[in-house]
Formats: structure tokens, sequence, C-alpha cells
């Protein structure tokens, strides 16, 4: 009976990723309905008040967060399904659950500290980065495009929280200072990991998507930094389809 026990330990173990991937999936995506909605920092949360701070994307953006929790879902019961072996799935899942496990308990942490919450959503970030940055070729649509999706957002959503908190504090630069540092650290980032995987529809259009929601805000009221966002925009779709070839 022993080396059927062996097996059997060994073979659970191979599912193991897919599992945690899967529960920590479910415990990201149902986590809004345990705590208070997050609209951006409150006023007393910072020595500063943000109020619609030019570097927050405008409210409607935010709606992309359930085609996110959506797409991550379905990614994470079809991988339980089809790919629980799946070595190639198993090379994303580690730094994906890492992501999400952090992201589990964001909200709340946002509602409380912008200080922990920035440093979270960085973490986040460079998990998620990690996860798609070893996605495979094969199954883009049911691994690569939800990942990068989540990816992208969260690249820009680290520097939000980064400008928001940081001229809440009066570090360095004004809300409008932050603005084009925030936005200027997202491309950088952003155009780096593009550099590494173009072709990566879904982190492009994630990223753009904050980009043009931080145009929306600003609009004429701070022409500079909605120009700088519609050049940065540009520059992510060109860099994401230069090669359509490569994955």
């Amino acid at each position: 009976m022993e080396p059927i026990r062996a097996i059997a330990r060994i073979t659970a173990m191979k599912h193991i990723l897919a599992w945690l991937t899967l529960l920590f999936t479910v415990t990201f995506v149902t986590s809004p309905a345990f705590t208070n909605p997050f609209a951006g920092f409150r006023a007393d949360q910072l020595p500063i008040p943000q109020i619609d701070p030019p570097i927050q994307p405008a409210g409607y953006a935010f709606a992309i967060w359930g085609l996110i929790y959506g797409w991550l879902l379905i990614s994470a019961l079809f991988g339980v399904w089809k790919r629980r072996e799946d070595a190639d799935w198993d090379a994303v899942r580690l730094p994906l659950a890492i992501s999400l496990a952090l992201g589990t308990p964001w909200l709340a942490v946002a509602n409380t500290s912008a200080i922990w919450a920035t440093v979270l959503i960085f973490l986040m970030a460079i998990a998620a980065i990690a996860a798609i940055l070893r996605a495979p070729r094969q199954d883009r649509w049911w691994l690569q495009a939800p990942v990068a999706l989540y990816a992208g957002w969260l690249t820009a959503a680290s520097f939000v929280s980064l400008g928001s908190t940081a001229a809440g504090y009066g570090i360095g630069f004004d809300q409008t200072g932050w603005a084009y540092a925030g936005i200027t650290g997202a491309l950088v980032v952003g155009l780096a990991v593009l550099s590494r995987r173009p072709n990566t529809p879904g982190y492009a259009i994630s990223l753009v998507w904050a980009l043009i929601g931080i145009i929306v805000t600003n609009q004429f009221a701070e022409i500079g930094v909605s120009l700088l966002a519609a050049i940065g925009a540009m520059l992510v779709v060109g860099v994401a389809f230069k090669d359509r070839n490569r994955a």
C-alpha cells in the first residue's frame, strides 16, 4: 500500500498549483463582497486630500475589473479541468497565485492605509508581470489573455496609487507633477514588458484603457497630462503590435 500512497501524494502535488490558483482566484474575485467599495483614497487618509487627482482614471475605467475577474476565473477553472499537470501553466501559476493572494486583502488595506495599499499593489503588479512573461504560446485565450489584462491594469494602477499617495504626503511634486511622473513610470514599465512580450494584446489594451481614462479625467483642464497619456497610448499600441509573429 505504501507505493500506492506515494504515487497518490506525487499526483496530488502535481495538481497543487492548479488548485491553489483556483483558490486564490476565487478569494480575489469575491473579496469586494466582504469590504467597502473603493473609489480612490478618502480625503481623511492623506495629509493633503487628493480629490479627483489628475493621475486617476475616470470612474468608468474601473469597470474593466468585471472583465478581469470573470476571465481569470474562467482561466483558473479551465486550468483545473484541462491543464492540471501542465508545466507551462505551472510556470505562470506560481507568480499569478502569489499576486492573487496578495490582492485578496487589497481593498480592505486600501480603505485603511494608502501607504500599505501602494506597497501591496506594486508587489501584486511585479508578480503579475512575472506571470505574463512566462505565459506560453499555446492556450493564448485561456491563459495569456486574462493574465495579460490583469497585469496591464495593475501596471497602471500601481503608479496611480503611488502618484496619489506621494502627492497626498507632499513628497516631491504636487498632484500634476505626480501625474506626469506616474504616467511616465507606468509607460517605462509597460513598454519594457511589451518589448519582451510584443503582440500581447491584453496587456496593451488594459494599459491603454487606463491611459484613456486619465485623458477623460483631465481633458483640457490639464492638457499636458492628457497629451502625455495620449502619446503613451500610441507608443504602447506601436510596441505591442510591432511584430505580430512574436509572442
